[in-house]
């Protein structure tokens, strides 16, 4: 799962991309639990933003 956002705003918009993919990932959860109740949804978590007040940032692995 990945979502992109953007803004005219000068900081923050980080987060509305990791609830958008929070979001489908629970929508998945829901879907897909009557197949198996173990179902997890793990590692969400921000690859990379430009902008805002600290600039550009990529994960590095």
């Amino acid at each position: 799962m990945e979502a992109e956002a953007s803004s005219t705003g000068k900081t923050g918009v980080e987060m509305e991309a990791m609830k958008a993919v929070s979001v489908v990932g629970l929508t998945v959860h829901d879907m897909c639990k009557a197949a198996s109740k173990s179902i997890r949804i793990t590692d969400i978590r921000l690859e990379s933003k430009t902008g805002g007040k600290s600039g550009a940032w990529s994960r590095e692995e």
